[in-house]
């Protein structure tokens, strides 16, 4: 039977995962380093960035990307005289070390391509070689010990290591392969590997997840003790390791002959011979690291740790990655749940059954729990995505000359994982736009009466169902007389027309919109925010700018936590269903007479309690027919700090909603973000509050009744 499909499959998989570590300790590698930029006597941050480094250079070397391991090698080489106090921090080195996490990223991205890249290879000897420049004139000319095609060393240089290696029983079951491990040896130097006979039991007694392997491995190499053991750094758990040093006595061979075949005759002699067919007439003898057995070593280190330690009992092992795929069907599963949950309460209520009605609303309940608990899954902190900025403020400090504060405050705020992703790019934009355009120079700052270090500040906190991130800068602000003349020499405002400061604001999110005098490398072609807003809004989502001039600008964007499941609150209007989000809806009133006294129009104020509010009457927005009077109802709502009553006339009352996309033909109807499907059967459409919120302040000229009933 042909297995290939199998273990190209698993392969895959492995190298899969591996991106994704490797994705997560760049990560950590570059934070680490903007630490030690910012106190360079953080022994924790060089310790953090060595080990993520190292952790990069051990992963690959499993997967034999030699390219990869050479050059993070160097990387951390020169970390590791940082750690040891052998060699300060200076800004070069600052400079090499991040370059080279950009170099390290293009690396591990050459993973996944079908062929090498020549100019990559080129770009990664060349900056290596700064690396070991970096470490002093005896780095750069010595040995760089690791694979092609960063140079070798000469042969009179490398001297001859027995390694003694004993697999633990549980080392598969703990997701470990041996020879990974032995293969990375050749990035050492050159490594002979043999089995040791006998190891393995009989066919009847073998248990496929028991590993029973063990290896005596001959390594030509000059690399030291420590660079060696680091190899097995991750086994320490699952092995016993043994070294024979080139200088080793021969006391030293015979206490390693006697913890690996005791005094039996046979088991001597079979590793004897292991070792002269491994190292020749004349080896060195070895000297023993470790002699006890791994389950024997466990228990002594548990002891010195105080007590025993579960292998899986700390918060990492029960983190497990889960493809974004399987989640995404996992919603969908439990939103079609929801649907049919809502349909067994609507036959329970026809049924007049109360038993019935009990066992549907204990499934209603379940449900809904479980539809948390799912949605949970797929939230993730948005602090992840904070923090990559604090890469791009300095790098572009460094090209503008400026001097800012990244301040980073919400961090723990949650969102949907989908949306972390699309929302990265539109943060970028505005981190730049607010360095570029909106923090002054020092001069300026200083004439001004300002500190000379500007302040950028990211903010995320939750909202009445929504998460609000916030971009804030210190800097001049925007000016909107020449925004408002940049507007009306393109034509987008008439002459004459005056407008209030949001509605200014909101012009520069035109395409092609532009008030910079020049373009710049970052900035300044008009080019960008109008992508910004278009790809908050598909989010379905809203961007607010609230600037004062000479003190700064925050960019506000507003978005749902959610884009699959929410709870929802049903209404009607005439034979149509809405529903509206359940966190927004302040309250429900009866029609005020102030209303009823108007004429029938699309938009009105009424009083609520002393307070002016506006309102929309969905039916007349939406053109439906106005059938027999009957009681009415106004929805009150709030989105921020607006508010807005919306004239239905049926309550229905809460509704799970499971959002679905409208079709392309419906794209053109406005104040709708979705629909979703009742228990009945029947589609309801889902309110978009935020754009009937704009709608409402607008004059009543401005309104459409297209209609829905021809759709």
């Amino acid at each position: 039977m042909d297995n290939s499909n199998d273990d190209d499959d698993i392969i895959a998989a492995a190298q899969e995962g591996f991106l994704e570590e490797a994705g997560d300790n760049l990560r950590q590698f570059e934070r680490a380093l903007l630490e030690m930029e910012e106190d360079p006597d953080n022994a924790e941050a060089v310790n953090g960035a060595f080990r993520a480094a190292h952790t990069i250079k051990g992963a690959a070397g499993l997967f034999g990307f030699e390219a990869l391991v050479a050059f993070t090698h160097e990387v951390e080489s020169l970390l590791d005289e940082m750690r040891a106090g052998k060699r300060a921090l200076s800004e070069a080195a600052m400079a090499a070390l991040l370059q080279g996490r950009d170099m390290m990223g293009r690396l591990v991205a050459q993973t996944a391509a079908p062929a090498d890249d020549p100019e990559l290879a080129t770009a990664a000897i060349a900056l290596a070689a700064e690396l070991r420049a970096l470490r002093g004139p005896a780095a750069a000319t010595s040995h760089a010990a690791a694979a092609q095609p960063l140079a070798a060393a000469s042969a009179d240089q490398e001297a001859t290591w027995l390694i003694s290696l004993r697999m633990g029983a549980d080392a598969f079951r703990n997701g470990l392969d041996p020879v990974s491990f032995l293969r990375y040896l050749d990035t050492l130097g050159t490594a002979k590997v043999l089995a040791v006979p006998g190891s393995v039991p009989d066919l009847q007694a073998l248990d496929p997840e028991t590993c029973h392997l063990g290896f005596e491995v001959r390594l030509d190499t000059d690399a030291d003790r420590q660079r060696i053991e680091q190899v097995f750094e991750f086994l320490q758990e699952d092995c016993s390791l043994a070294l024979l040093a080139p200088t080793a006595s021969a006391e030293e061979r015979e206490a390693l002959l006697t913890s690996r075949a005791g005094t039996d005759a046979t088991a001597r002699d079979e590793l004897l011979s292991l070792w002269q067919q491994l190292a020749g007439p004349g080896a060195a003898p070895f000297i023993e690291r470790r002699s006890e057995p791994a389950s024997d070593r466990r228990g002594l280190q548990d002891e010195r740790r105080g007590g025993p330690r579960e292998r899986r009992g700390g918060d990492e092992s029960r983190s497990i990655r889960v493809s974004a795929q399987k989640l995404d069907r996992l919603i969908d599963l439990i939103g079609e749940l929801v649907i049919a949950s809502s349909g067994a309460q609507l036959v329970a209520q026809q049924e007049q059954s109360p038993a019935f009605a009990e066992a549907a609303l204990r499934i209603h309940d379940l449900v809904e729990e479980a539809r948390d608990g799912a949605l949970g899954l797929r939230m993730v902190p948005i602090g992840e995505t904070f923090t990559r900025f604090q890469r791009v403020v300095r790098d572009v400090c460094k090209q503008l000359g400026k001097d800012v504060e990244l301040q980073i405050t919400g961090a723990d705020a949650e969102l949907d994982k989908s949306m972390v992703e699309t929302i990265a790019d539109p943060l970028m934009h505005l981190v730049r736009n607010s360095l570029d355009h909106g923090i002054e120079g020092r001069e300026e700052r200083l004439a001004s009466g300002k500190p000379a270090h500007g302040r950028l500040a990211l903010n995320a906190y939750h909202e009445s169902g929504s998460i609000v991130i916030e971009v804030t800068d210190d800097g001049r602000g925007l000016n909107r007389e020449r925004i408002l003349a940049k507007a009306r020499e393109r034509q987008l405002v008439g002459e004459g027309v005056e407008l209030d400061d949001e509605a200014i604001h909101q012009l520069i999110f035109a395409p092609g919109f532009s008030t910079a005098a020049e373009v710049t490398n970052l900035s300044g072609r008009g080019v960008g925010m109008d992508v910004v807003k278009r790809n908050i809004e598909s989010l379905r989502g809203q961007i607010r700018i609230a600037s004062q001039p000479g003190l700064g600008t925050t960019m506000q964007i507003r978005l749902p936590l959610t884009l699959a499941i929410i709870d929802g609150f049903l209404t009607r209007v005439g034979k149509v269903s809405y529903v509206l989000p359940l966190d927004l809806v302040s309250e429900c009133i009866e029609i005020p007479k102030d209303c009823l006294q108007q004429p029938a129009q699309v938009t009105g104020h009424f009083d609520l309690r002393g307070e002016v509010l506006p309102y929309l009457d969905v039916g007349l927005f939406h053109g439906h027919p106005r059938g027999a009077e009957q009681r009415r109802s106004v929805v009150v709502v709030r989105d921020g700090t607006s508010r807005i009553g919306l004239v239905v006339d049926r309550l229905m009352g809460e509704h799970q909603t499971v959002i679905k996309p409208l079709g392309d033909v419906f794209q053109h109807i406005r104040g709708l973000s979705g629909c979703t499907i009742l228990g009945s059967g029947e589609v309801a459409l889902i309110l978009d509050i935020p754009a009937l919120l704009n709608m409402a302040s607008r004059p009543p000229s401005s309104h459409s009744t297209s209609s829905l009933k021809s759709h």
